[in-house]
């Protein structure tokens, strides 16, 4: 598995071309947004409306080109202030051309606590668990995936040569699980399998939908430990390392069904690493038949889904 080298050159490529990022008022979307302005893209900051000031503060005081810059309040759990969101950036811009689904959180006490009972010694319900998998979940399915396809699909007939990219932030969460973060896990876990699920569906509508997988990065999530972290002389990301792989993987035009670790100086690409070692890992024969099956599925058309019931 090869390092990989990120090409300054390709970051041009922003110019004019209008990326909506959520959760962009603050750390990696902050700073995937002032590096996307930087090199003369239109940057919508979608994120709540308690951020507003910050996110203004952010166009003020750090961007290069303020007026190529908006921020848009929305909950990513709301479908209608989603949908308002793409809104306004294409009544401001025109057109979409890169979505990055960057809104996440964590728990911040932990959801297998046995216990968190209620008075009657009965378990409590998680609800902080199940806000973290809707909220991580609903922002990769609902603004990247559902209102990112709708927006920047590609007629069938298009000549254009024009690249529309979505980018799902995910994590080393989304392969290794062992931190003991359940919902967080759980919910990253899910961006993988998203990234995966849209492949056929993108490629029909001509967008590149691809991934990035963050390790530690200092920001609220992590400040908990970061300094321990640092103590120990680990690796360790900045927000601006991290945006520009995500710049990286958005605007280049190979890329497809990738997803990119980010840990400090290391960088590589673990999708099509995943598929080479198939055959090692459940071995020839299974990697064989499950080729097989896949194309299986093609042929039929997708997955034939069952009535409701």
């Amino acid at each position: 598995m090869s390092q990989i080298e990120i090409n300054p050159s390709i970051l041009s490529q922003s110019a004019n071309n209008t990326v909506l990022i959520t959760g962009a008022a603050r750390g990696i979307g902050a700073a995937t947004a002032a590096l996307f302005n930087y090199h003369g893209a239109n940057v919508v900051i979608a994120d709540l409306a308690q951020f507003q000031k910050a996110a203004e503060h952010l166009i003020e005081s750090t961007f290069t080109n303020p007026q190529r810059a908006i921020f848009v309040p929305g909950d990513i759990v709301d479908w209608a202030q989603l949908t308002s969101c793409f809104k306004a950036a294409v009544e401001r811009f025109g057109s979409i051309d890169v979505v990055v689904a960057n809104a996440g959180i964590m728990e911040s006490s932990p959801v297998l606590d046995m216990n968190c009972v209620d008075e009657n010694g009965d378990l409590r319900e998680s609800t902080e668990a199940n806000r973290i998998i809707e909220v991580n979940l609903k922002d990769d399915l609902g603004a990247a995936l559902r209102l990112g396809l709708f927006h920047m699909k590609q007629p069938s007939h298009a000549t254009s040569t024009s690249s529309k990219s979505i980018v799902l932030v995910g994590s080393t969460s989304s392969y290794f699980g062992g931190t003991g973060v359940t919902a967080y896990v759980a919910s990253k876990h899910g961006v993988l399998g998203l990234l995966r699920a849209s492949q056929s569906t993108a490629r029909g509508l001509g967008v590149r939908v691809n991934g990035i997988a963050p390790f530690l990065t200092p920001t609220h999530i992590t400040a908990g430990f970061a300094q321990r972290w640092r103590d120990q002389g680990l690796e360790e990301n900045t927000p601006e390392r991290v945006a520009e792989a995500i710049a990286l993987i958005a605007l280049d035009e190979t890329r497809q069904g990738d997803c990119v670790l980010v840990a400090g100086k290391y960088l590589r690409e673990l999708e099509s690493s995943r598929t080479k070692l198939l055959p090692t890992w459940i071995g020839a024969e299974v990697a064989e038949f499950m080729g097989r099956t896949m194309q299986f599925f093609v042929t039929i058309g997708g997955y034939v889904l069952p009535k409701k019931y």
